[in-house]
């Protein structure tokens, strides 16, 4: 089959908008891996904290894995029967597990001293000095 026979073959525009989709993201994946790859992974890596490398190291590798996928099914071998989906959702589990951990770190923290410094105040307890001073408690510190 010659080139010209190729481009003049007709198929549904369906299948030529996916692929152009396919080919503008392969693109998009190209120009992001020559970003990373043109800085070493030690520089990278002291830039960020200790959280965001377990996050960076979890893309990186579900990216890897995501394209070994496809390349599975582009030589016609089905990558539901392989090793590479139970690694992918090994890595999807970790993700979450640090989603999880970045969650409970922007999650607001309790203080327990102003928590019971707020309770004290709160409850009304007479005590020698209000009774001398004042026969009727304050205003909102009455209890029934």
């Amino acid at each position: 089959m010659s080139e010209d026979d190729i481009n003049t073959e007709e198929y549904p525009t369906e299948i030529h908008d996916y692929l152009a989709a396919f080919e503008k993201s392969l693109g998009s994946v190209d120009e992001m891996l020559k970003k990373m790859m043109s800085v070493s992974r030690s520089e990278l890596l002291e830039k960020l904290e200790p959280l965001e490398q377990a996050k960076l190291d979890l893309v990186s590798v579900y990216t890897l894995n995501s394209m070994f996928w496809v390349y599975l099914a582009t030589q016609g071998i089905n990558p539901k029967e392989h090793p590479v989906k139970q690694e992918l959702e090994r890595i999807r589990t970790y993700m979450n597990k640090v989603k999880e951990i970045a969650d409970k770190k922007k999650a607001s923290k309790l203080d327990k001293g102003a928590a019971s410094r707020f309770v004290r105040n709160a409850l009304w307890e007479p005590n020698a000095e209000n009774e001398h001073t004042s026969k009727t408690p304050a205003k909102g510190k009455k209890r029934k």
